[in-house]
């Protein structure tokens, strides 16, 4: 039998039982010697001795709700220098007027532990934001770079259309002033001509190799010359679609000599 188990058979137990009276039936006195005790337990623990750690929690939660008093040697120094309750430290009392607040260190973690902790986090919240600027700075440019590569492109098709346009009308103007054969071959719309024929003509007018090729023109620069043609020589705008009486009336008439000047 275990040492903290009751046996009801022996005298300290029976010694508990003080109502012994004849005719009482013994399962009654047992129950009431039972509640008796834990009762008497109860009350043991509620007024046991507290420990040295809750007497000291106590403690110092009832200085901190209390007032420093005027027996306190701290206080009376600062009452001998002028000093009074509830105005601020310094000299125009402009100062700290609560103390400086307690923080208790609850953790088993080392002296400047959260502190480091503390500068851990701000260096991970600075390289998240990093990583995020440094994203979106990618997204920016590659959405930059798409525009420009559309617009570039944009461009380039108009030019082309505008060569064509003005190759057209070059060779119609040309040929209404008896000119048979353009300035140059780009000048007029380049003929569709057979692959004989093609091999013929390129062995015809092969050039000799020469180091001081011409470098060839863009579409953008065939017609810049060919717009500047057809105003000093026709006095036409291809964007205009009009051929004008002479250079007066298309300096006085037509917006411009580039295709932004007839935007507006």
């Amino acid at each position: 039998m275990a040492d903290d188990e009751d046996d009801y058979m022996s005298d300290a137990f029976l010694n508990q039982i003080s109502d012994v009276r004849p005719g009482v039936p013994m399962v009654k006195r047992v129950k009431d010697a039972l509640r008796k005790e834990a009762v008497q337990k109860e009350k043991n623990t509620q007024n046991r001795q507290k420990s040295f750690r809750e007497q000291e929690r106590e403690s110092r939660e009832a200085a901190l709700q209390s007032s420093i008093s005027t027996q306190n040697k701290g206080f009376a120094l600062l009452q001998k220098m002028g000093y009074k309750e509830g105005q601020g430290l310094g000299k125009q009392g402009a100062g700290r007027v609560e103390p400086v607040p307690l923080n208790i260190k609850t953790d088993r973690g080392g002296i400047g532990m959260e502190e480091l902790k503390k500068r851990k986090a701000d260096e991970e919240l600075q390289n998240y934001r990093r990583k995020v600027q440094m994203k979106q700075h990618v997204e920016k440019k590659s959405l930059e770079d798409f525009r420009v590569r559309k617009r570039t492109e944009r461009e380039e098709r108009q030019t082309q259309s505008d060569l064509w346009k003005s190759q057209r009308a070059c060779e119609q103007l040309d040929s209404q002033k008896g000119i048979t054969a353009p300035r140059d071959s780009w000048y007029w719309p380049e003929v569709v001509k057979d692959e004989e024929e093609e091999e013929e003509e390129e062995e015809e007018t092969k050039p000799e190799e020469s180091d001081d090729e011409e470098e060839e023109l863009t579409p953008l620069d065939k017609l810049q010359f060919l717009t500047s043609y057809l105003r000093g020589v026709h006095f036409y705008c291809i964007w205009c679609g009009t051929a004008y009486n002479d250079e007066e009336d298309l300096s006085s008439n037509c917006p411009g000599d580039t295709a932004a000047d007839h935007d507006d």
